[in-house]
């Protein structure tokens, strides 16, 4: 499977530490991981989670914004931005199908 950032969305200068394959996942397991994940991480950590389900689009910024984290991007398997980060973050959009790979990019907060 192709990875879910091409080189050229990369976010210059920030690799993920962390990747998590919540693929195949549906709610509320992608955010229970994720919360598992990110667990004892320090404060600054990239974590890049991998899903399937388009639910996540909405329920991971939510997750971040009640936990203090930060989504810096959400995006497609082909590097299609799926919606802006920080606090818009959270609608899915038109057209995005069933089963796409879904990549949520998130800074660990304080």
């Amino acid at each position: 499977m192709p990875p879910c950032h091409p080189p050229r969305f990369r976010l210059s200068g920030m690799s993920a530490a962390e990747t998590l394959d919540a693929r195949g996942l549906l709610c509320p397991l992608p955010v229970i991981r994720t919360q598992d994940r990110v667990k004892g991480l320090p404060p600054g950590t990239i974590v890049e989670v991998l899903a399937t389900d388009v639910g996540t689009l909405h329920d991971i910024p939510a997750w971040c914004r009640v936990h203090g984290h930060e989504v810096l991007s959400m995006m497609d398997q082909d590097g299609v931005n799926l919606g802006p980060a920080g606090d818009e973050a959270g609608t899915a959009p038109q057209g995005i199908k069933a089963g796409s790979e879904i990549c949520i990019r998130l800074r660990v907060g304080a």
